[in-house]
């Protein structure tokens, strides 16, 4: 495990603060007057998501967070529960909460594979590593499941209606689109971006 000087805890940096698996968020370094340089830091704890200021001085020192990707195909949701496998080994299943996975739970298909980002804890073999997050691509394109018919000339909500996708997303898509349509959607933001031609 590599230890980083109080200089080296930057953003997207991931640190061991307390114990605990941290992502740093922002971090500002500054000096006052007389004094030694200091590094405030905005910190996001990976496991319960929590996020802290803490400031960092020059005499401090802090490990460096093992982090490893691994990839999973995803298989079905079942009761706030999200099922996994390994892709090389099907029966090496697993499963991952929906209070872990949030929002990003609604752009998962079955059969696709993900990288999921892995914490390794000091001391720790790589196969107990602590799932914290999912890497998504940019966009998805996801079935439209439910759509109000667009009934023409209607502007009074800014021409857009709601719609439901496969997983359960709703978003605000054009009037034009349509059950069974095919729309890409931004997996940051959650928001349609076009209707994808059959």
């Amino acid at each position: 495990m590599s230890m980083l000087d109080y200089s080296e805890i930057t953003v997207r940096k991931y640190i061991v603060y307390e114990g605990e698996p941290y992502e740093v968020m922002e971090n500002h370094i500054f000096r006052m007057q007389q004094r030694k340089p200091q590094n405030k830091t905005k910190i996001k704890n990976l496991l319960t998501g929590r996020i802290s200021d803490v400031t960092f001085h020059a005499a401090d020192k802090v490990e460096e967070a093992e982090i490893t990707t691994r990839e999973a195909k995803f298989l079905y949701s079942s009761k706030g529960e999200w099922w996994f496998c390994d892709p090389t080994n099907p029966g090496k299943r697993f499963k991952i909460s929906e209070e872990l996975l949030g929002v990003k739970s609604k752009f998962l298909l079955p059969n696709e594979i993900y990288d999921l980002q892995v914490y390794i804890a000091p001391d720790t073999d790589e196969a107990d590593g602590i799932i914290f997050d999912i890497k998504l691509p940019a966009t998805v394109d996801l079935e439209v499941m439910e759509a109000p018919p667009g009934i023409k000339g209607d502007t009074a909500r800014g021409g857009g209606k709601q719609i439901v996708l496969k997983g359960g997303l709703v978003v605000t898509a054009p009037l034009f689109v349509n059950v069974g349509d095919v729309v890409k959607v931004n997996t940051d933001t959650g928001e349609y971006r076009e209707r994808i031609n059959k």
